[in-house]
C-alpha cells in the first residue's frame, strides 16, 4: 500500500514514496526529509552518517542530520560553494564519491571528510511532486567497499536500459533502492498527468501543476490525483 503524504513511516522506501507525492511547498516536507535522514543512517548498511541539503532564501543549509560529523562535512561544501551535495541538488543527478582521497575537485570537502574518517559518500537528489529536486540526501561512510556497491546500485536505478545483474545488498539498502525506484515511477506518473492538463486545458506547465495540487486537495497525494486524471483521459 502506498504511504499517504502525512504518514511517518519506519520503512525507508515508503518514506521516499510519500515525499514524491507531496506538493513542493507542503508543510509536511521538512518532517519527511528528517524521517528519510534518520532511516538512512539507521538502516542502510554501508552508511554511517546522513544529512539533507536544501537551498532556499537562507542559502545552502542542512535542516536535518544524523550527526555533527555530517553537518561538518556539509558545511565545508557550503563554505566552498562546491561539493557532491550541492552538485546533486543543483544538477538533479546522483553524485557518488567512491574514494574521498580522489575528490581533488572539492578540496574542502575532501580534507574535512578525511579528517572525520569519511572514506566514501553518495549524494542523491530528492524531489517532491513537481519533479524538481527539493533537497539532496547525503550519505557518508567510514568504509568504502560497501558504499561503492551502493553507488553502483543507486545509479542503476536511473538507468532504465540497464539489464546487468544487480547483487543484493542489506535490507536497509534495498529499502532505499526500492524507494528511489518507486519515486522515479511516481515522478513519471505526475509528469504524464501534467502533460494531459497542459494539452487539455491549453495552459503552461506551472498552471497545470497548480491545478494538480488543487485536485489533490489539502493533505492529498499528487500521485493519487495524477492517477485519477490519467484514468479520466483514458476514457
Amino acid at each position: 500500500m502506498r504511504a499517504s503524504p502525512d504518514r511517518r513511516s519506519d520503512d525507508l522506501s515508503e518514506a521516499l514514496l510519500a515525499l514524491a507525492s507531496l506538493p513542493d511547498d507542503s508543510a509536511a516536507l521538512p518532517g519527511h526529509l528528517s524521517t528519510i535522514v534518520r532511516l538512512s543512517a539507521s538502516v542502510v548498511g554501508p552508511v554511517d552518517y546522513a544529512s539533507v541539503t536544501v537551498s532556499d532564501g537562507r542559502g545552502d543549509r542542512t535542516p536535518a542530520s544524523s550527526s555533527s560529523v555530517a553537518e561538518a562535512v556539509d558545511a565545508a561544501q557550503y563554505s566552498d560553494e562546491a561539493g557532491p551535495c550541492l552538485l546533486a541538488l543543483r544538477s538533479g543527478e546522483t553524485v557518488g564519491v567512491p574514494d574521498v582521497v580522489g575528490a581533488v575537485v572539492w578540496p574542502g570537502f575532501r580534507d574535512v571528510a578525511w579528517r572525520y574518517g569519511i572514506r566514501a559518500s553518495l549524494s542523491i537528489p530528492l524531489f517532491a511532486g513537481s519533479g524538481v529536486p527539493v533537497a539532496g540526501l547525503n550519505l557518508y561512510a567510514r568504509e568504502a567497499a560497501g558504499m561503492r556497491l551502493l553507488i553502483r546500485r543507486v545509479q542503476a536505478c536511473y538507468e532504465t536500459s540497464s539489464t546487468s545483474a544487480r547483487p543484493l545488498m542489506d535490507a536497509g539498502s534495498e529499502q532505499l533502492l526500492a524507494g528511489l525506484a518507486g519515486a522515479l515511477q511516481a515522478r513519471d506518473l505526475v509528469q504524464r498527468a501534467l502533460g494531459v492538463l497542459i494539452e487539455r486545458d491549453n495552459v503552461p506547465a506551472g498552471t497545470a501543476y497548480r491545478r494538480l495540487v488543487e485536485e489533490a486537495g489539502s493533505g492529498g497525494s499528487l500521485t493519487g490525483a495524477a492517477t485519477a486524471i490519467l484514468r479520466q483521459y483514458a476514457h
